[in-house]
C-alpha cells in the first residue's frame, strides 16, 4: 500500500445537503478523508449513515433535490467537486469507475457486454474498433470471465449474477481509472462468488495500483479485503484506522458496538452486542453528538457539543472520551 502522502483521492470537509420544504437538511456532514494508491477503504455503518452518498458526491451523482454544499474533492491533486458537467463525464468512466450492488442497473439489457465495454473504450481511448474490442477481450479475461472471445458477444442475461459483476469490474476499469468505488458489491452474491470478487477487487489494487473505495454494511467483507476502515455515523465520520486496529480495539462506542455484533467460529460464549434504538432521521439530529442517545458511555458535554474528529493513537475518533481536557473537566 503506497503511504498516503501519494493519495489518490482526498476528500476534505464534504457536506451534502437535500431541499425540502422544511429547509435545507444536511445528509452528509463535514467528512474528510483519503485514499492512497493500492490501497481499499473500507466505509461501513448502518443503512442511511451516509456510506452510499457519500461515494455519489465523489463521482458527482448527486441529483436535485441533493447539492454538494461544502468541501472539496480531489482527484490526483486536482479539484474535481467544481468541474462542470461535460468535463465530469470524462473523469466519470476514465479517472473513476463504479462497481453498483446490481450489475443489471450498470448493464443495458438489450446490448451484448461487448459493444457496451467497447462503447466504454472508445468514449474515453483514443484507439480503434478492432483494438477497443481486443481490449475488451483481454479484460474479461482478466477479471476470470471463460472464454472471453466468445461470451464477449452475449447479453447480460445470458450471465449469473456473479459474471454479471464481473463483467461490471472490467466496464469499470475499460480506461484504466485511478480510483474504484464499489458500492455494496457484494451483496447479491453467494458467498463462495462474494469471496472471488472481493481476491479480483484486492487483485486489482496490488497489480495495477487502483484505490478502491469499498461501501458495505458487513464486516466480513471489510476484514478480508480493506486496508483502513472508516466507520460512518449519521453522516459523519465516527472513527477512521487501521483495519486490524479497528476491527481488534475499536474507540468509538459506536464503532465498539458495531463490532461487537460480529459472532465468531471460535466456540467462546461471548455474547454479542446489541446497539440501542436506531439512527436519527435527518429531520431529528440531536444537539451534540449524534450518538449520544443510544450510548452507554456519555456524559456531560455529549448531548451539548459535537466532537471534532481527534488523533489518537494512530487513528482518528469522534468522542469526547478521548478529549482530555472534557473528560478531566
Amino acid at each position: 500500500m503506497t503511504p498516503l502522502d501519494e493519495s489518490v483521492l482526498s476528500v476534505r470537509n464534504l457536506s451534502v445537503e437535500f431541499e425540502t420544504r422544511f429547509g435545507p437538511l444536511k445528509a452528509i456532514d463535514n467528512i474528510s478523508f483519503e485514499i492512497g494508491r493500492g490501497e481499499v477503504l473500507g466505509v461501513v455503518g448502518e443503512s442511511g449513515a451516509g456510506k452510499s452518498l457519500t461515494g455519489s458526491a465523489i463521482a458527482n451523482l448527486i441529483v436535485s433535490p441533493g447539492r454538494v454544499s461544502g468541501g472539496e474533492i480531489l482527484l490526483g491533486g486536482e479539484r474535481i467537486d467544481n468541474l462542470p458537467a461535460s468535463q465530469m463525464r470524462r473523469v466519470r468512466g476514465k479517472r473513476i469507475g463504479m462497481v453498483f450492488q446490481d450489475p443489471l442497473t450498470s448493464l443495458n439489457p438489450l446490448f451484448r457486454v461487448g459493444d457496451q465495454i467497447v462503447e466504454t473504450i472508445l468514449t474515453h481511448l483514443d484507439c480503434s474498433p478492432s483494438a477497443a474490442r481486443k481490449r475488451a477481450i483481454e479484460l474479461l479475461g482478466e477479471v476470470g470471465i471463460p472464454s472471453p472471445e466468445e461470451r464477449i458477444d452475449s447479453f447480460p442475461h445470458e450471465f449469473s449474477g456473479g459474471m454479471r459483476q464481473r463483467v461490471v469490474i472490467a466496464l469499470a476499469l475499460c480506461a484504466d481509472p485511478e480510483l474504484i468505488i464499489a458500492d455494496e458489491p457484494t451483496t447479491a452474491l453467494d458467498v463462495v462468488v462474494q469471496a472471488q470478487i472481493l481476491d479480483l477487487l484486492r487483485a486489482l489494487c496490488d497489480e495495477r495500483g487502483v484505490a478502491i473505495m469499498l461501501v458495505t454494511h458487513d464486516m466480513g467483507v471489510i476484514a478480508e479485503i480493506a486496508d483502513r476502515v472508516a466507520v460512518v455515523y449519521a453522516g459523519r465520520i465516527a472513527e477512521i484506522g487501521r483495519r486490524d486496529e479497528l476491527i481488534s480495539q475499536p474507540l468509538h462506542p459506536y464503532a465498539r458496538g458495531l463490532m461487537g455484533a460480529i459472532p465468531t467460529v471460535t466456540g467462546t460464549d461471548r455474547e454479542l452486542v446489541q446497539i440501542p434504538g436506531s439512527m436519527p432521521r435527518l429531520t431529528a439530529i440531536p444537539k451534540g453528538c449524534a450518538f449520544h442517545a443510544r450510548c452507554g458511555q456519555k456524559f456531560e458535554p455529549c448531548d451539548i457539543r459535537r466532537p471534532d474528529l481527534l488523533d489518537h493513537e494512530g487513528r482518528k475518533v469522534a468522542c469526547h472520551l478521548y478529549n482530555s481536557e472534557r473528560r478531566a473537566a
